[in-house]
């Protein structure tokens, strides 16, 4: 085994710097949020506060990356000499990546020729599907290994650039591909209220990598280990911590992959037209190939491949509707060009008379579900008998058998008893009042914060609140990215700690091709909507509104609520899921490029759920039951638990995807709080300082982790109606996503307390 510690300085050389670089991310992310109101000068038709939080901090952040590295591989002197045979082993790698790159663009050049000669549409988006899942499963099949080093961390011998290829598709979930640019579109710079949106992610993802590279992959990688849970044993001692962290890499990973596998469901659907639950079933076995026969070893190569397609499927339509728009293909450099005629229309819509329209038919629809909430349960047998009275008076009146029928289904669909009547029509009632606001509740797109902090003392309140709830969520993400397990594991597979840190560098640049991408492709749809969209006739809306309604209402839906059959903005409601997915349909862009996206999507949901489910049955069979197990035997029954562990949990995962228990955004940030607090802390205290203890260890990790799910679900509308809990559960305003801002902070208080009071136990760093 490489002595991976070789190439690591020692951790006192490199302080200044971890100081200096700290000081410059904080700057541009914490520093720049908070006075985002004040920087709001328009230089070069950009806001400059936009500007930094869409792209100017992401540049930052990988110069922060990419100088550490550079300085720290310096400080750490002689590289380890490179063996002939894994020159050898670059070179094949170099020459079959560059083959399935060209490959792929030839297979997307013919399904397009196909498609032009007259390739049903149907048949363009199955090709797609099994074409990209079977290339993994083939990948799967060839990977396969019983070995234990090759199971968990591919050999330790994956070059830098490739692994920051697999941990970009890894970290690129779901939530990156398919929801971070409705995110965008809905909520803008900073979302409304007490809901942060929009460029938070943008900030909270990419910058989280800094505290990757400076505080964690290199000091995890240089002690040669397979798992996150192992480093709490190596690190403290004992069975507690081990179990502890296993535990909550199980919790955080497992919430993390519903989302993914929700994801994969709604894509393989939309592609093939069976149902969102087949649907999930049929991308699982995508997964399950690669996860279940070749572990990272597997998983790491498909994820190179995943890469590829993902930043084609984004970069391809975002070009194509920068090209339409702007004359320039280049999206991320064109598209401030959008945003002041974005400004106009915002202010346009806000005048209409017709938007006006629909804004006074939701408040009546909101004053007639609040009337009928004072008069239960009278308001509810009242409609339960005019209902009645409608199917009669039909039935009477020889009606179509289909209108009779529609009105059977009608009266079967209202609320059965005054519970679950109070519970709908006041969910009703928030939805209708929330419509009822300008621009149908959606902030003006380049604002920063709702309120305002010159404004009455109730806006003044919301701005900080508002500010408030971006700060907490940007954190959240930050750390949680800091502690994610499937994450973390990724740079064990390097050669060297050299090696981590470039891996490091590349993963950030990577990633930062789509995540500088997903504000354009936000601005660029919400002007397409704006301009092109509003204002068409009902009966001449495009066919693909209807498709994607059909398969889940909660995507996109269009009413005409003035009855003007005219389609205003208020009456379109589109879903954070929808933007991306429907963005090649909407720019009018060939149907392959629709297929492309959906297979780039179901590469994104692939790739994570494929490095969380194998982070869970590691978890189970490495960290809970073998972990004192080293025997060959053992380590062979390890792995084989390992796999069928992850089985388990990927149908558990799947039954739970199938019940849509929240919008993947929701379901992602929420595992970001928990690995934050569970892990984070403890982690990063016990790397740099070698007095915590192990009764402070496990208490801070029970406490982070204990109190940020306690917050989570304490404000459960479901819960705390269960409880007959009054009013709002919320400690400063900070929405229950953001829970890690508690728990965090909690867990390090804990453990430096603790720390000082047990010091004379303290387990010394190993």
């Amino acid at each position: 085994m490489v002595d991976a510690a070789a190439n690591s300085p020692p951790v006192a050389k490199l302080m200044p710097l971890h100081g200096w670089l700290l000081l410059v991310w904080f700057a541009a992310s914490f520093g720049l949020v908070f006075f985002a109101h004040d920087l709001m000068q328009v230089v070069a038709g950009w806001p400059l506060s936009y500007w930094f939080a869409a792209q100017g901090s992401v540049i930052i952040f990988i110069g922060i990356v990419a100088v550490f590295a550079w300085f720290a591989n310096r400080q750490a002197g002689q590289e380890l000499p490179i063996s002939a045979a894994f020159q050898a082993y670059n070179q094949r790698i170099h020459r079959r990546f560059a083959t399935f790159v060209v490959l792929l663009i030839v297979f997307i050049l013919v399904l397009a020729l196909a498609e032009q000669g007259g390739l049903r549409k149907i048949w363009v988006g199955a090709i797609f599907l099994f074409a990209t899942v079977f290339l993994y499963a083939l990948i799967g099949i060839y990977g396969r290994t019983s070995s234990a080093s090759e199971y968990y961390v591919a050999g330790r011998r994956i070059p830098a650039m490739y692994n920051g290829m697999a941990v970009a598709a890894d970290w690129m979930s779901a939530a990156s591909f398919i929801s971070m640019a409705g995110g965008l579109y809905l909520q803008g710079f900073s979302g409304s209220g007490t809901h942060p949106g929009g460029l938070v992610y943008v900030l909270g993802w990419t910058g989280g990598f800094c505290l990757v590279a400076l505080f964690v992959a290199p000091y995890l990688r240089q002690l040669n280990l397979y798992t996150l849970p192992e480093y709490f044993d190596h690190r403290f001692g004992g069975r507690w911590p081990r179990i502890i962290a296993a535990w909550s890499a199980v919790l955080c990973s497992f919430i993390y992959v519903v989302a993914q596998i929700y994801g994969v469901g709604l894509i393989t659907s939309r592609l093939t037209g069976v149902q969102f639950e087949i649907g999930i079933l049929l991308g699982l076995g995508g997964v399950l190939v690669c996860s279940f026969l070749g572990g990272m070893r597997a998983v790491t190569w498909t994820q190179v491949t995943q890469y590829v397609v993902v930043i084609l499927a984004f970069l391809i339509p975002v070009s194509w509707l920068a090209y339409k728009q702007l004359g320039n293909p280049v999206a991320a450099v064109a598209y401030g060009q959008q945003l002041p005629k974005i400004s106009e229309l915002e202010l346009h819509l806000m005048k209409a008379p017709q938007e006006q329209q629909v804004i006074k038919e939701y408040l009546r629809r909101a004053h007639d579900y609040e009337y009928k909430l004072a008069q239960l349960p009278a308001s509810l047998e009242q409609e339960k008998k005019a209902h009645r009275e409608a199917i009669q008076n039909l039935m009477a009146a020889r009606a179509e058998e289909s209108v009779i029928v529609a009105a059977r289904r009608q009266l079967a669909a209202l609320p059965r008893d005054e519970v679950a009547a109070r519970e709908r029509w006041t969910q009703a009632r928030q939805e209708n009042l929330a419509r009822a606001q300008p621009l149908a509740g959606m902030p003006p797109h380049t604002q920063p914060f709702a309120g305002d902090p010159q404004g009455t003392s109730e806006e003044q309140d919301m701005f900080e609140v508002s500010r408030r709830n971006f700060l907490a969520l940007m954190f959240c993400l930050m750390i949680g990215t800091a502690g994610l397990p499937h994450l973390l594991t990724r740079f064990y597979t390097t050669r060297t700690v050299a090696e981590a840190r470039n891996s490091v560098t590349w993963s950030l640049f990577f990633i930062a091709l789509l995540y500088l991408s997903a504000p354009a492709l936000a601005v660029l749809v919400k002007y397409e909507v704006m301009s092109q969209l509003v204002g068409m006739r009902f009966d001449a809306l495009p066919v693909w509104i209807a498709q994607w309604a059909k398969l889940d209402p909660a995507l996109i839906s269009v009413s005409d609520i003035n009855g003007d059959h005219i389609l205003q903005f208020a009456e379109l409601q589109l879903g954070p899921d929808i933007v991306m997915l429907a963005t090649p349909e909407l720019g009018g862009l060939p149907y392959v490029v629709s297929g492309l996206v959906a297979a780039g999507g179901l590469a994104a949901a692939l790739s994570t759920a494929d490095g969380l489910l194998l982070t869970i049955g590691n978890a189970l069979a490495h960290d809970l039951f073998y972990w004192k197990n080293t025997d060959r035997a053992g380590t062979v029954r390890r792995v084989m638990l390992s796999k069928f562990a992850l089985l388990l949990v990927a149908l558990i995962a799947a039954y739970v995807a199938a019940q849509r228990p929240a919008d993947i955004l929701f379901l992602v940030s929420a595992s970001f709080s928990l690995a934050g607090s569970a892990f984070v802390p403890v982690m990063i205290l016990g790397i740099f300082w070698t007095g915590v203890t192990r009764i402070a260890a496990v208490a801070g990790m029970l406490t982070g982790v204990m109190l940020t799910l306690y917050y989570m679900v304490i404000n459960m509308p479901v819960v705390r109606r269960l409880l007959s809990l009054e009013g709002s559960g919320l400690w400063f305003e900070i929405d229950p996503v953001s829970a890690g801002v508690f728990g965090v902070g909690a867990g390090l208080l804990m453990t430096i307390v603790l720390s000082w009071l047990t010091r004379g136990s303290a387990v010394p760093a190993r």
